[in-house]
Protein backbone atom coordinates (compact mmCIF):
# COMPACT_ATOMS: atom_id res chain seq x y z
CA UNK A 1 0.00 0.00 0.00
CA UNK A 2 2.89 2.13 0.77
CA UNK A 3 4.39 1.76 -2.37
CA UNK A 4 1.51 2.27 -4.66
CA UNK A 5 0.82 5.44 -2.67
CA UNK A 6 4.80 6.63 -3.25
CA UNK A 7 3.96 5.61 -6.95
CA UNK A 8 0.79 7.55 -7.13
CA UNK A 9 2.45 10.72 -5.19
CA UNK A 10 5.12 10.43 -8.18
CA UNK A 11 3.02 10.22 -11.07
CA UNK A 12 1.04 13.01 -9.55
CA UNK A 13 4.27 15.38 -9.25
CA UNK A 14 5.80 14.36 -12.36
CA UNK A 15 1.97 14.76 -14.66
CA UNK A 16 1.41 18.48 -12.33
CA UNK A 17 5.15 19.76 -13.82
CA UNK A 18 4.06 19.20 -16.63
CA UNK A 19 0.60 20.82 -16.76
CA UNK A 20 2.25 23.86 -14.91
CA UNK A 21 5.19 24.00 -17.75
CA UNK A 22 2.44 23.62 -20.38
CA UNK A 23 0.10 26.49 -18.63
CA UNK A 24 1.60 29.63 -20.02
CA UNK A 25 1.28 28.70 -23.68
CA UNK A 26 -2.35 29.10 -23.60
CA UNK A 27 -2.40 32.81 -22.39
CA UNK A 28 -1.93 36.28 -23.19
CA UNK A 29 0.74 38.03 -21.80
CA UNK A 30 -0.60 39.51 -19.27
CA UNK A 31 -1.78 35.80 -18.06
CA UNK A 32 1.39 34.97 -18.02
CA UNK A 33 2.62 37.46 -15.81
CA UNK A 34 -0.15 36.29 -13.23
CA UNK A 35 1.34 33.25 -12.65
CA UNK A 36 4.50 34.21 -12.41
CA UNK A 37 3.40 36.29 -9.73
CA UNK A 38 2.03 33.32 -8.30
CA UNK A 39 5.29 31.68 -8.36
CA UNK A 40 7.08 34.14 -6.98
CA UNK A 41 4.63 34.96 -3.89
CA UNK A 42 4.37 31.48 -3.42
CA UNK A 43 8.62 31.45 -2.60
CA UNK A 44 7.65 34.25 -0.18
CA UNK A 45 4.32 32.53 1.42
CA UNK A 46 6.89 29.22 2.00
CA UNK A 47 9.42 31.19 3.95
CA UNK A 48 6.59 32.93 6.05
CA UNK A 49 5.03 29.49 6.54
CA UNK A 50 7.83 27.99 8.00
CA UNK A 51 8.39 30.58 10.37
CA UNK A 52 4.70 30.70 11.05
CA UNK A 53 3.01 27.84 10.41
CA UNK A 54 5.87 25.42 11.55
CA UNK A 55 7.43 27.30 14.31
CA UNK A 56 4.97 29.19 15.43
CA UNK A 57 6.40 32.69 15.43
CA UNK A 58 4.44 35.46 14.07
CA UNK A 59 6.12 37.51 11.72
CA UNK A 60 4.78 40.47 9.72
CA UNK A 61 7.83 41.09 8.21
CA UNK A 62 7.86 39.42 5.14
CA UNK A 63 7.21 41.63 2.74
CA UNK A 64 10.13 43.14 3.99
CA UNK A 65 12.37 40.24 3.18
CA UNK A 66 11.06 40.31 -0.32
CA UNK A 67 11.98 43.79 -1.06
CA UNK A 68 15.63 43.51 0.65
CA UNK A 69 15.89 40.74 -2.08
CA UNK A 70 14.31 42.62 -5.02
CA UNK A 71 16.34 45.79 -4.71
CA UNK A 72 20.00 43.78 -4.14
CA UNK A 73 19.01 41.65 -7.21
CA UNK A 74 18.25 44.83 -9.13
CA UNK A 75 21.75 46.51 -7.60
CA UNK A 76 23.55 43.90 -8.33
CA UNK A 77 22.37 43.08 -11.88
CA UNK A 78 21.97 46.55 -12.70
CA UNK A 79 26.01 46.38 -12.08
CA UNK A 80 26.40 43.84 -14.47
CA UNK A 81 26.72 41.00 -11.89
CA UNK A 82 25.20 37.32 -13.00
CA UNK A 83 21.91 36.80 -11.72
CA UNK A 84 23.17 33.29 -10.03
CA UNK A 85 25.23 35.55 -7.73
CA UNK A 86 22.53 38.48 -7.26
CA UNK A 87 19.88 35.28 -6.43
CA UNK A 88 22.32 34.02 -4.09
CA UNK A 89 23.40 37.64 -2.10
CA UNK A 90 19.67 38.51 -1.65
CA UNK A 91 18.91 34.84 0.14
CA UNK A 92 22.10 35.35 2.18
CA UNK A 93 21.16 38.88 3.17
CA UNK A 94 18.10 38.04 4.23
CA UNK A 95 18.91 34.96 6.13
CA UNK A 96 21.71 36.93 8.15
CA UNK A 97 18.67 39.86 8.88
CA UNK A 98 16.05 37.48 9.84
CA UNK A 99 18.37 35.71 12.34
CA UNK A 100 19.15 39.05 13.75
CA UNK A 101 15.31 39.65 14.23
CA UNK A 102 15.02 36.50 15.47
CA UNK A 103 16.13 37.52 18.68
CA UNK A 104 13.28 39.57 20.18
CA UNK A 105 11.32 36.03 19.05
CA UNK A 106 13.38 34.90 22.46
CA UNK A 107 11.79 37.35 24.39
CA UNK A 108 8.18 37.91 23.05
CA UNK A 109 5.29 35.54 21.60
CA UNK A 110 2.28 36.46 19.69
CA UNK A 111 0.72 39.62 19.13
CA UNK A 112 3.74 41.12 21.02
CA UNK A 113 6.44 39.57 17.95
CA UNK A 114 3.84 40.56 15.79
CA UNK A 115 4.36 43.90 16.26
CA UNK A 116 8.03 44.14 16.50
CA UNK A 117 8.32 42.26 13.44
CA UNK A 118 6.07 45.02 12.20
CA UNK A 119 7.94 47.78 13.25
CA UNK A 120 10.98 46.34 10.87
CA UNK A 121 8.45 46.25 7.93
CA UNK A 122 7.86 50.00 8.48
CA UNK A 123 11.75 50.87 9.25
CA UNK A 124 12.78 48.50 5.73
CA UNK A 125 10.23 50.48 3.84
CA UNK A 126 11.40 53.67 5.28
CA UNK A 127 14.77 52.91 4.08
CA UNK A 128 13.57 52.01 0.70
CA UNK A 129 12.00 54.87 -0.15
CA UNK A 130 14.23 57.75 1.89
CA UNK A 131 17.93 56.39 1.04
CA UNK A 132 18.09 57.81 -2.45
CA UNK A 133 21.73 57.24 -2.91
CA UNK A 134 20.99 53.46 -2.21
CA UNK A 135 17.72 52.54 -3.56
CA UNK A 136 16.93 55.20 -5.58
CA UNK A 137 14.08 56.76 -3.47
CA UNK A 138 10.61 57.38 -4.89
CA UNK A 139 12.15 56.87 -8.63
CA UNK A 140 13.06 53.37 -8.03
CA UNK A 141 15.24 51.01 -9.88
CA UNK A 142 14.62 50.82 -13.61
CA UNK A 143 16.42 48.69 -16.48
CA UNK A 144 16.58 45.39 -14.94
CA UNK A 145 17.72 42.71 -16.58
CA UNK A 146 16.46 38.87 -17.02
CA UNK A 147 18.53 36.19 -16.16
CA UNK A 148 20.76 34.12 -18.56
CA UNK A 149 21.40 30.38 -17.65
CA UNK A 150 23.62 28.62 -19.35
CA UNK A 151 23.35 30.26 -22.62
CA UNK A 152 19.38 30.60 -22.45
CA UNK A 153 17.84 33.26 -21.86
CA UNK A 154 14.88 34.20 -19.89
CA UNK A 155 14.08 37.74 -21.99
CA UNK A 156 10.46 36.65 -23.35
CA UNK A 157 7.24 35.77 -20.73
CA UNK A 158 6.79 32.23 -21.34
CA UNK A 159 10.75 31.71 -20.78
CA UNK A 160 11.10 33.98 -17.41
CA UNK A 161 7.84 31.43 -16.11
CA UNK A 162 9.56 28.60 -16.63
CA UNK A 163 12.72 29.47 -15.09
CA UNK A 164 10.56 30.90 -12.14
CA UNK A 165 8.93 27.85 -12.08
CA UNK A 166 11.85 25.82 -11.94
CA UNK A 167 13.12 28.04 -8.68
CA UNK A 168 10.66 27.29 -7.21
CA UNK A 169 10.53 23.33 -8.00
CA UNK A 170 13.98 23.67 -6.21
CA UNK A 171 12.93 25.68 -3.32
CA UNK A 172 10.34 23.10 -2.65
CA UNK A 173 12.43 20.36 -2.61
CA UNK A 174 14.39 22.03 -0.20
CA UNK A 175 11.96 23.12 2.38
CA UNK A 176 10.63 19.36 1.71
CA UNK A 177 13.73 17.94 3.13
CA UNK A 178 14.04 20.82 5.64
CA UNK A 179 10.53 20.02 7.47
CA UNK A 180 11.26 16.03 7.36
CA UNK A 181 14.67 16.34 8.71
CA UNK A 182 15.24 17.02 13.20
CA UNK A 183 15.00 20.71 12.04
CA UNK A 184 11.51 19.94 11.23
CA UNK A 185 10.57 17.86 14.14
CA UNK A 186 11.82 20.25 16.15
CA UNK A 187 10.30 23.35 14.91
CA UNK A 188 7.13 21.62 15.17
CA UNK A 189 7.98 21.11 18.77
CA UNK A 190 8.77 24.55 19.04
CA UNK A 191 5.27 25.29 17.65
CA UNK A 192 3.50 23.24 20.03
CA UNK A 193 4.75 23.34 23.19
CA UNK A 194 7.79 25.54 23.44
CA UNK A 195 8.50 24.44 27.24
CA UNK A 196 8.05 20.89 26.64
CA UNK A 197 10.27 21.27 23.70
CA UNK A 198 13.52 22.14 25.35
CA UNK A 199 12.24 20.05 28.47
CA UNK A 200 12.78 17.44 25.72
CA UNK A 201 16.35 18.39 24.74
CA UNK A 202 15.72 20.97 21.92
CA UNK A 203 17.48 24.31 21.65
CA UNK A 204 14.41 26.24 21.64
CA UNK A 205 17.38 29.43 21.09
CA UNK A 206 18.58 27.88 18.09
CA UNK A 207 15.82 26.82 16.40
CA UNK A 208 13.73 30.02 16.97
CA UNK A 209 16.76 31.94 15.09
CA UNK A 210 17.17 29.25 12.43
CA UNK A 211 12.90 29.33 11.80
CA UNK A 212 13.16 33.01 11.34
CA UNK A 213 16.26 32.91 9.23
CA UNK A 214 14.99 30.38 6.62
CA UNK A 215 11.98 31.86 6.27
CA UNK A 216 13.51 35.36 5.77
CA UNK A 217 16.10 33.38 3.22
CA UNK A 218 12.90 32.55 1.29
CA UNK A 219 11.58 35.77 1.26
CA UNK A 220 14.95 37.25 0.05
CA UNK A 221 14.52 34.62 -2.65
CA UNK A 222 11.60 35.56 -4.15
CA UNK A 223 12.26 39.28 -4.23
CA UNK A 224 15.07 38.33 -5.92
CA UNK A 225 12.71 36.45 -9.19
CA UNK A 226 10.24 39.63 -8.56
CA UNK A 227 13.10 42.46 -9.50
CA UNK A 228 13.60 40.61 -12.91
CA UNK A 229 9.61 39.99 -13.55
CA UNK A 230 8.89 43.61 -13.35
CA UNK A 231 11.81 44.85 -14.54
CA UNK A 232 11.49 47.72 -12.25
CA UNK A 233 11.63 48.11 -8.18
CA UNK A 234 10.49 51.11 -6.12
CA UNK A 235 9.36 51.05 -2.01
CA UNK A 236 5.84 50.76 -3.19
CA UNK A 237 4.71 46.72 -3.05
CA UNK A 238 6.85 46.37 0.00
CA UNK A 239 4.85 47.84 2.55
CA UNK A 240 2.49 46.18 5.21
CA UNK A 241 0.13 45.52 2.36
CA UNK A 242 2.06 42.99 1.21
CA UNK A 243 2.93 40.97 4.64
CA UNK A 244 -0.59 41.40 5.27
CA UNK A 245 -1.11 39.47 1.74
CA UNK A 246 1.50 37.18 2.71
CA UNK A 247 -0.28 36.04 5.58
CA UNK A 248 -3.60 35.57 4.44
CA UNK A 249 -2.23 33.22 1.94
CA UNK A 250 -0.40 30.94 4.33
CA UNK A 251 -3.81 31.36 6.74
CA UNK A 252 -6.15 31.06 3.92
CA UNK A 253 -4.11 28.02 2.16
CA UNK A 254 -3.48 26.12 5.60
CA UNK A 255 -0.99 27.26 7.57
CA UNK A 256 1.19 24.43 8.68
CA UNK A 257 0.90 22.42 5.93
CA UNK A 258 3.49 22.08 2.78
CA UNK A 259 1.05 22.53 -0.28
CA UNK A 260 -1.17 25.53 2.30
CA UNK A 261 1.12 28.35 0.65
CA UNK A 262 0.92 26.95 -3.17
CA UNK A 263 -3.09 27.14 -3.01
CA UNK A 264 -2.88 30.43 -0.61
CA UNK A 265 -1.21 32.64 -3.20
CA UNK A 266 -2.93 30.74 -5.90
CA UNK A 267 -6.36 32.03 -4.44
CA UNK A 268 -4.47 35.66 -3.66
CA UNK A 269 -3.55 36.88 -6.87
CA UNK A 270 -5.88 35.20 -9.36
CA UNK A 271 -8.99 35.48 -7.50
CA UNK A 272 -9.08 39.41 -7.17
CA UNK A 273 -8.74 39.39 -11.12
CA UNK A 274 -11.61 36.75 -11.66
CA UNK A 275 -13.52 38.80 -9.58
CA UNK A 276 -12.88 42.39 -11.92
CA UNK A 277 -15.96 42.04 -14.17
CA UNK A 278 -17.92 43.30 -10.64
CA UNK A 279 -15.67 46.77 -11.60
CA UNK A 280 -15.54 48.73 -8.00
CA UNK A 281 -17.01 45.70 -5.74
CA UNK A 282 -14.42 42.95 -6.49
CA UNK A 283 -12.37 43.98 -3.51
CA UNK A 284 -15.17 44.02 -1.35
CA UNK A 285 -16.47 40.47 -2.54
CA UNK A 286 -13.24 39.11 -2.31
CA UNK A 287 -12.76 39.98 1.24
CA UNK A 288 -16.33 39.08 2.23
CA UNK A 289 -15.43 35.24 0.67
CA UNK A 290 -12.24 35.30 2.49
CA UNK A 291 -14.36 36.01 6.11
CA UNK A 292 -16.87 33.15 4.93
CA UNK A 293 -13.75 30.58 4.39
CA UNK A 294 -12.26 31.67 7.62
CA UNK A 295 -15.48 31.42 9.64
CA UNK A 296 -16.37 28.11 8.16
CA UNK A 297 -12.57 26.69 8.37
CA UNK A 298 -10.36 28.25 10.24
CA UNK A 299 -7.49 25.45 9.06
CA UNK A 300 -7.85 26.65 5.46
CA UNK A 301 -8.62 25.70 2.17
CA UNK A 302 -6.50 22.36 2.86
CA UNK A 303 -8.27 21.86 5.95
CA UNK A 304 -11.40 22.25 4.29
CA UNK A 305 -10.74 19.40 2.19
CA UNK A 306 -9.22 17.34 4.73
CA UNK A 307 -12.51 17.69 6.32
CA UNK A 308 -14.16 16.40 3.38
CA UNK A 309 -12.31 13.96 2.43
CA UNK A 310 -12.04 12.21 6.15
CA UNK A 311 -15.65 10.76 6.23
CA UNK A 312 -14.93 8.52 3.29
CA UNK A 313 -11.58 7.62 4.51
CA UNK A 314 -13.38 6.30 7.96
CA UNK A 315 -16.07 4.43 5.52
CA UNK A 316 -13.50 2.37 3.62
CA UNK A 317 -11.16 1.47 6.56
CA UNK A 318 -12.81 -1.61 8.16
CA UNK A 319 -12.95 -2.47 4.39
CA UNK A 320 -9.21 -2.22 4.11
CA UNK A 321 -8.69 -3.91 7.22
CA UNK A 322 -10.54 -6.70 6.28
CA UNK A 323 -8.86 -7.45 3.05
CA UNK A 324 -5.45 -7.00 5.06
CA UNK A 325 -7.03 -9.81 7.32
CA UNK A 326 -7.71 -11.94 4.42
CA UNK A 327 -4.34 -11.32 2.86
Amino acid sequence: MTRRRSILAGVTLVLTLAGLAALPFGLRSYGIYLISTWLVMTIAAMGLNLTLGYAGQVSMAQAAFVGIGAYTAALLTTQGWPFGVAFLAAGAISFVIGWGLGYPALRVQHHYLAFVTLAFTTLAYLVFRNEDWLTGGITGISGIPRPAVLGWKTGSAVAFYHFCLGVLALLAAALWWILRSSWGRAFVALRENPVRAQSLGVDTRRYTLIAFALGSAYGGFAGALYAPLVQFVDPTPFGLGLSLNLLLMVVVGGAGTFFGPFLGALVAVLLPEWLRFTEGYYLILYALLVMVLMAVCPTGLLGLADRLVRPARRSQTPASAAEETVR
